[in-house]
């Protein structure tokens, strides 16, 4: 490790308790653990990809790592302190005099906080998916856009390292080999045919300061927070990136774990937040380009049933198609929205919310309440129109990348239901109507429950409920072969409708996406 290292094991070489001195090392850092407090180094190196090979670069690099995690982790990193040379071979952190390398301090945690760690052990859920969903949508509103006159997220700039995964992957045996090769070809056409969209998501603001490596590994959950940390700081054409890369990063690493639900979740819940449906159309790209740069890490380490497992999910990533439709229908407090969930976590969907949607054309937060009265303000009839459009453009778009949409809105007039059902006739795509039920003290219940909380993104409450109960109308006789009722008055018959849903889209090759991975 050599000699400056040898010397910061000895507690002495610290302002504070130190204790027992560990070092970890990657090739290309030194974190030492002493006491309460870990500090980094970087190796005086120069690879392809960096240059820490001066001093004046090292402590230009721990400012920039500095700076950057303290956009998610301000309350790990803490300082970037000099060290300097003691008497007697000696070395110490902080103290002054002549530097001969820097090192970022940082707060420690406990490894069992990873989220890594929590997911192998089974304590990673819906809440903590829903934090770091909450988390990254609000980093990536906040963080600044890639400057056009830059390459970042340029075709070119995209396409290099993907394409560049393959160069540096070695084929432990021949079969890898092909497969690899045929890859490498998806990724050429893939590539070629999404140049256009990767052009204009650039020009849209899409491509921004992200962290660049956010993996399971590089989040910690501390006091119930979802804390990044350990972003690029190198290279800034790895982390000037679209904002879809990024998420796809993490989409991958949940599937990668056996957590499929878990990561169709993630991905519905930062696509609410942020509205970024355009960007589904791009994320196959994503999460096959990230499962192979696990892969090559995977090969680099000697991992070879990591490298074999990854080359597997990426090839299940790259030939997934599974588009389908399913209209959530019924009246406030049926159940559609939970089913909903439900049945984007089990089909590997993408849902689309009225309530978010409507509110979302009106520049209000999905939560916020409008105080508007049933067919008036943001509910009246343009409204409406304008709401079921969007629906309708989005759940397109979600069907020609290939994903099922669910599309979570009361559907009260067959015209609005028409206009998504032809979206998927148009595309030759399966769907049904999951026509949620409810008997009318339940639903009075809920929606007096939900419209006391104020939680929801639902406006509708009791008088809203009693309106759409005096007009509620049958389906259309042709739409009754698409239906299946749900009867949601008990969560053994919820479970039913679910299943029945699940096994109509599974007899034309829908129903469990990604589940096996």
């Amino acid at each position: 490790m050599g000699p400056l290292i040898d010397a910061l094991r000895d507690p002495a070489a610290y302002a504070h308790p130190a204790g027992r001195v560990e070092v970890i090392e990657t090739h290309i850092s030194w974190v030492l653990l002493a006491g309460e407090f870990a500090y980094k180094l970087k190796k005086p190196v120069r690879l392809p990809f960096l240059d820490f090979s001066t001093l004046a670069a090292r402590r230009h690099f721990c400012e920039e790592e500095l700076r950057l995690n303290r956009r998610t982790a301000p309350g790990l990193y803490l300082d970037v302190l000099p060290v300097v040379r003691t008497g007697a071979g000696g070395a110490r952190i902080g103290a002054s005099g002549e530097p001969v390398d820097y090192a970022v301090k940082m707060r420690r945690f406990a490894d069992e906080a990873l989220a890594d760690a929590m997911a192998r052990r089974g304590a990673l859920g819906a809440a903590e998916i829903d934090e770091l969903a909450a988390v990254l949508a609000r980093f990536h509103a906040a963080a600044p856009g890639a400057d056009l006159a830059s390459v970042y997220g340029m075709p070119e700039a995209i396409e290099a390292p993907a394409l560049g995964n393959f160069d540096q992957i070695e084929a432990p045996d021949p079969a890898s080999a092909v497969r690899l090769a045929a890859l490498r070809a998806w990724t050429l056409r893939e590539g070629a045919r999404l140049r256009p969209v990767f052009t204009a998501r650039r020009e849209q603001g899409c491509v921004r300061e992200c962290h660049g490596d956010l993996h399971l590994g590089n989040i910690a959950f501390l006091a119930g927070r979802a804390v990044p940390f350990d972003c690029i700081e190198f290279d800034p054409q790895l982390r000037c990136i679209d904002v879809m890369s990024e998420t796809a990063f993490l989409v991958m690493d949940l599937l990668a774990h056996r957590l499929p639900r878990l990561a169709w979740r993630l991905l519905n819940a930062w696509l609410e937040a942020t509205g970024d449906y355009e960007g589904v159309g791009v994320l196959r790209y994503y999460l096959v380009y990230r499962a192979l740069v696990r892969a090559k890490i995977a090969r680099i380490r000697g991992a070879d049933g990591d490298f074999r497992g990854l080359l597997a999910l990426a090839e299940a990533l790259a030939r997934e198609r599974r588009p389908a439709l399913v209209l959530m229908q019924g009246l406030s407090g049926s159940g559609k929205s939970v089913l909903a969930q439900s049945l984007l976590e089990r089909l590997g969907a993408v849902r689309l919310r009225s309530d978010v949607e409507r509110k979302r054309l009106h520049g209000l937060d999905a939560r916020s309440r409008t105080g508007a009265e049933f067919g008036a303000g943001i509910y009246d009839a343009a409204a409406g129109e304008r709401t079921y459009a969007r629906l309708a453009a989005l759940a397109a778009g979600v069907l020609e990348a290939g994903y099922p949409a669910v599309v979570d809105a009361a559907f009260l007039e067959q015209e609005q239901r028409t206009r998504l059902l032809r979206e998927a006739q148009r595309r030759r795509v399966p769907c049904a109507i999951a026509r949620c039920t409810a008997s009318a003290a339940t639903l009075r219940r809920r929606v007096g429950a939900r419209e006391q909380r104020g939680e929801d993104a639902s406006d509708a409450g009791i008088a809203v409920l009693e309106r759409q109960l005096a007009r509620a109308r049958p389906l259309a006789p042709e739409e009754q072969a698409l239906a299946i009722t749900v009867d949601t008055d008990t969560p053994a018959g919820a479970q039913r409708g679910l299943e029945a849903i699940a096994a109509r889209l599974a007899q034309t090759g829908e129903g469990e996406a990604y589940a096996a991975h």
